[in-house]
């Protein structure tokens, strides 16, 4: 009989799962970003979703708790809309983003979802936030600054900075849905299968009207968004599945060391001082909000 693994062997495992996952989502970026806006936006968007279904429903029938029909039931339509309009808006924000802006700065903007969420918090569940957190979100933001240079000296296209902070905005706005189903013990396959469906319909109908023919090399590049997505997922519900929270939650920051790597190799996207001074603020906000959560304080 094989023994069983250490404790220390599955936290370990969890962390590479969760370090993986972050690698394969950035090189799911760096495809999109390799369109440069060939595919329309909201084809884009389709072709991601739509090509994750397949594998998502397998798993679902594998997985869930009576099958792929019992995945599919749900109390709270309500809320999966909500999940659906703040993830869309992530995910158009962030692909937009990913056309104009280099990777590593796109990934470093999203890193303020942690601060959006602690505003959302108040806002949506009522919870008191203290001095502490409140410090910590103006750090975040000062760290944006850093990297935008309002008055034009960061050079980065405006429109896109403010698309990548609105989807930072729709993931937390997402993420509280999420709570608020977990708390009722809505499973996560069902959360993540209505949101595929609900995603691949909402944009396949933006998509028509200026629908584009893939090219041989579109289509590649389409098909690989989908699948890397696909395992990145498979990776991140791993670490989840297998070590706490507050031990994974820091690692999700190595998405900035893959998109800096892949963002100089491939596009000489090479961050200047302020962008790596923008990075470590939002980095160290994201970091301070994880152990106010570890602690309990703030």
């Amino acid at each position: 009989m094989t023994p069983a693994p250490s404790a220390r062997a599955v936290r370990l495992r969890a962390i590479l799962c969760v370090t993986g996952s972050a690698g394969f989502f950035a090189l799911a970026a760096a495809a999109v970003k390799a369109l440069q806006g060939g595919i329309p936006l909201a084809e884009t968007v389709f072709f991601r979703n739509a090509l994750t279904l397949p594998f998502l429903l397998a798993l679902a029938h594998w997985t869930a708790p009576g099958g792929l029909r019992r995945a599919f039931r749900t109390r709270h339509p309500r809320r999966h809309l909500e999940r659906l309009a703040g993830g869309l808006l992530g995910m158009f924000g962030s692909f937009y983003g990913y056309v104009h802006l280099p990777l590593a700065t796109v990934t470093a903007l999203n890193f303020t979802m942690p601060l959006f969420l602690i505003l959302l918090s108040v806002l949506l569940l009522r919870e008191r936030v203290g001095a502490g957190r409140v410090a910590v979100i103006l750090v975040g933001f000062l760290g944006v600054l850093l990297m935008v240079q309002p008055g034009g000296g960061g050079g980065l296209h405006p429109g896109a900075v403010a698309a990548v902070l609105a989807a930072a905005l729709g993931w937390a706005y997402a993420m509280v849905s999420i709570r608020l189903m977990g708390e009722t013990g809505e499973p996560g396959i069902t959360i993540v299968l209505w949101f595929a469906i609900g995603a691949a319909l909402v944009s396949g109908v933006l998509a028509l009207p200026g629908w584009v023919a893939p090219t041989p090399r579109q289509w590649g590049l389409l098909v690989v968004v989908g699948l890397l997505s696909v395992v990145a997922q498979l990776f991140m519900t791993a670490a989840y599945r297998a070590a706490e929270t507050t031990l994974l939650a820091p690692f999700e920051y190595s998405a900035i060391l893959w998109t800096t790597a892949l963002g100089v190799v491939l596009w000489g996207e090479v961050p200047d001082g302020w962008d790596l001074a923008g990075f470590a603020l939002l980095v160290g906000a994201g970091l301070a909000i994880w152990r106010m959560e570890l602690g309990g304080k703030g």
